[in-house]
Parts: C-alpha cells; structure tokens; sequence
C-alpha cells in the first residue's frame, strides 16, 4: 500500500527535534559513502522562465529512495499562486516498491530550517546570542523553531521589504511559543547583519541584499533563500571572499549556487576555496571553524538526501498515527 500525505496532514505530524537530527545523520550519511546524491537536473523550454527541478537521493540508513519534483514557476506571483510547488515520490530502498507521496511544502520547509540548524551548531561560534534574518514568511518563522534549539539566542533581528510583514511575522513567533527574547524591527539589511551573531538569509532575490563589507569577525551565516538558479544569488562576491565557505552538496553547488557561481564569475572567490560540505564536518574529514574570529558562511541549496530523510521522520509518525489515505497502485 502507498501512503498519501497532503499538506494539512504533514504540518500535524512535524517532529523538529527528530527531523533535525536526521537531517545531521543525512549529511554525514553521505560523507560516509551511505548514501547517494546526485546533482539536481534542471527542465525547461524555451523562452519559460520556469524551470522543473528533480532532486533524488537513495538512503541505506533509511531503506528508502526518493525524488521530488520541485516547479519553480517565478510567474506564479502575478496569478496570486505559489512559486515553487513539489510533490516528493519516497520508494523501498530494496526492492522500488511505491512507500508513499508527499505534498513537499511542509517536508521541504523543515529540512530546509534544519540543515541550517545544523550548520549553526557544527559552525557558529558557541557564545552566539542574537539571530538575525533577512525575510520574514514562512520560512523565517520555521527558522527560528530550529535555530533556537541549537544556540542560546536571546535578540531576534528581523528585515522584510514590507514592515507588515515583519509585524505579522513578529506577532505569529509570539503567539505561537517559538520566541520569548527581544525581537527589533530592523529598517534594513546591514542593521540586521550589524546587530547579529548568525545571520541567515530567507528571501528568493535575484540580487544580492547583503554586502560582504557589513560583515564582522566571528558572525556565521546561512545563505538559503535563493532560488536552484546559477544565475541568481542573495549576498555578493565581497561576503564569499571574506568567510569559510561549507555547502551542502558539491555537486549541487557548482551547477545550481547562484551565489557560489556568481562569486566566482566576479572572480571573487573559486571553487577551490570551498573548505567541503557540511557532511564532511560532521564526519571529521574537513576542518570546521578554525578560530573566534572566522567568518563561516554555509550555502544552502538544498538536496534530495535532505528531503528522504525529513520525509523519512514524517511517514514513521503517519503510520503511528494512522494519519494519510493509503492506496493500492497495483491494484
């Protein structure tokens, strides 16, 4: 029987504590050899500013393969529509049998949030205390549920072109229990990378919002919110070069980073000066910060080994629940 999970359902069942720990054991997993993650493919026709994205990843640790089909459709905002959609396909590890479908909002919300929790706690400096981030949807808000979980922060910086936004934002994070610290309205991008331990970056611009000359010794930042694209980015060449940069994927990165590519086109940095991935850290085999006052920077694209393994903690709980439609497709 395959199992069916729609949106609703999957918010019901988010285990963030058991999600960001798979998501660690997924990146070492990797490393390890334990897993197999190829470069996403890109699908588009021509003259569609669309693009169809296939991510995919085969999990031993998990016993589960999978893939999902991400539409990034940019057009989507003038037809009052979400830009980017997914369904995620998960199947057994031994022998292909259909496990289950997922609506991949809620799936590649979380693991997106929680790779960046991991990359706080194996990069940022132990004594970090004010979080600050540039975007305040969805994808702030599931922020700060992860990151908080990792470092003491005790500031909450926050900017959005639009002051409804952050308002919203502010008053959602409260109401829910997921922040009870300071929270600062900030007026612009440098304010919240000078007020900020750890910054991360939330919004799908196409141009950089953050400046590497705002940076200061010891911060760490989470670039996550562009999109799968190599020709667009969220920070500038100048912040690249000044940090240690870890990416998720290698692969990844060089074909789909616009922020990696485009530092490099800027001859900012090069490929070659990518310390390794964030597996690579957490099994040992490259170095993570070096010292109080490195600039680390992790770019998060995103991949298939994250998506298997958050859609593994969700379908373990679906089946103790009894929650999601089960179908027969060979029936």
């Amino acid at each position: 029987m395959t199992l069916l999970l729609g949106a609703s359902e999957l918010e019901s069942l988010v285990d963030r504590d058991a999600a960001l720990e798979a998501v660690a054991r997924a990146f070492a997993e990797i490393a390890d050899g334990g897993a197999h993650q190829p470069g996403p493919t890109s699908m588009a026709t021509p003259g569609d500013t669309g693009r169809f994205i296939l991510m995919a990843a085969v999990s031993d640790a998990a016993g589960l393969a999978g893939v999902k089909l991400l539409a990034d459709v940019p057009d989507n905002a003038a037809r009052g529509l979400p830009t980017q959609r997914s369904m995620i396909l998960v199947v057994d590890r031994a022998d292909g049998a259909p496990v289950a479908l997922l609506h991949g909002r809620v799936p590649t919300r979380v693991r997106t949030a929680a790779a960046s929790a991991v990359a706080t706690r194996a990069l940022a400096r132990g004594d970090s205390r004010s979080l600050g981030l540039l975007g305040a949807g969805a994808l702030a808000r599931e922020h700060v549920r992860a990151l908080r979980t990792v470092r003491p922060f005790e500031r909450l910086t926050v900017w959005s072109r639009s002051a409804d936004t952050v308002a919203r934002f502010a008053a959602d994070v409260e109401r829910a229990g997921d922040w009870d610290g300071e929270i600062v309205a900030a007026s612009s991008p440098r304010e919240v990378v000078g007020a900020s331990d750890v910054v991360c970056t939330l919004t799908p611009s196409v141009d950089p919002i953050l400046s590497g000359a705002w940076l200061r010794p010891g911060q760490h930042l989470n670039v996550v919110g562009a999109r799968p694209r190599p020709d667009e980015r969220e920070v500038d060449g100048a912040a690249l070069a000044r940090s240690s940069v870890w990416v998720d994927d290698r692969a990844t990165a060089e074909t789909k980073s616009g922020d990696l590519l485009l530092a490099v086109s800027d001859g900012a940095v090069t490929l070659e000066d990518v310390v390794g991935t964030l597996g690579e850290v957490l099994t040992g085999r490259v170095r993570g910060r070096a010292d109080h006052d490195e600039i680390t920077l992790f770019d998060s694209v995103g991949i298939g080994a994250q998506d298997v393994a958050v859609a593994a903690v969700l379908l373990d709980a679906a089946h103790e629940r009894g929650v999601g439609m089960r179908i027969d497709l060979n029936a």
